[in-house]
């Protein structure tokens, strides 16, 4: 009895406080697991990420600066952490974090998920999303975009899918948004989807699924037939959120729990 006591507390240490996963990472049916990061150690792992230091407003007229310091960019209490911040840094007026794995781990198809727990108020822009890696030769869109996840703070209960390529990028976006079943995405951790397969990808939230996209769909060139890489990033401003105002509360965290890809088995 006391053999049993002891096993159900460790598990109870090891699955109820997040910090320490057991090892393989469950498939959900009909995947299994290719790569993922579960962010428990103590610092960015370089072998799976790039950080994207920068002032590039990427076409958006965005108001950060990307840092990898770690006011910006950490990983702690099995978390990676994203943080935007209100400083004057590198001609910005805000500072935060982007990463990629853009050279280290680009994929074509599979399921792409990662539980996250985005930030909050006017002018914040958390983002999970994915850019075909072809984009040195052809440049954007035609590298395709796949977005798994968008909020912008002006709309706390709503998160966006959304698919830019030639002839639908930018506001002309192939994309659906989902409601929060009750009150601010921010208040809690949720996972964003995508299972991107040849000619279909379909978009989820916490397993619901709320769009798809295939090549008879969408309103010009489909370009998803190759490989892509992950983005993680945390954006200010920009012609879409709107801007920082009086009621930003800063700094803001984007909390990422886990990454996950899949890949059919066989």
């Amino acid at each position: 009895m006391k053999k049993q006591w002891m096993a159900l507390a460790l598990a109870a240490l090891v699955f109820g406080s997040g910090a320490v996963r057991a090892q393989p990472v469950p498939a959900p049916s009909g995947w299994a697991l290719d790569w993922h990061d579960e962010f428990d150690g103590t610092a960015l792992d370089r072998a799976k990420w790039v950080p994207e230091p920068g002032g590039k407003d990427n076409g958006n007229n965005e108001k950060q600066f990307y840092t990898e310091r770690p006011e910006n960019l950490r990983v702690a209490g099995g978390m990676l952490v994203l943080e935007a911040r209100r400083e004057a840094y590198g001609g910005k007026e805000f500072t935060s974090a982007r990463i990629k794995t853009a050279g280290l781990q680009e994929r074509t198809y599979g399921r792409y998920e990662a539980r996250i727990r985005i930030p909050r108020g006017q002018g914040i822009w958390p983002a999970f999303w994915m850019l075909g890696a072809d984009i040195r030769t052809v440049g954007w869109p035609r590298c395709g975009e796949i977005d798994i996840m968008e909020n912008i703070g002006k709309e706390p209960d709503l998160v966006h899918g959304t698919l830019h390529g030639p002839g639908y990028s930018g506001e002309h976006g192939f994309g659906a948004p989902i409601k929060a079943d009750s009150g601010a995405y921010a208040d809690d951790f949720h996972v964003y989807a995508v299972e991107w397969e040849p000619k279909r990808i379909r978009w989820y939230r916490d397993g619901v699924l709320y769009h798809t996209a295939t090549p008879e769909l969408v309103k010009g060139e489909w370009v998803f037939e190759h490989p892509f890489y992950v983005i993680l990033n945390l954006a200010v401003g920009g012609y879409w959120p709107g801007y920082p105002d009086e009621t930003t509360v800063l700094p803001q965290q984007m909390l990422v729990d886990w990454v996950r890809v899949y890949k059919r088995p066989g």
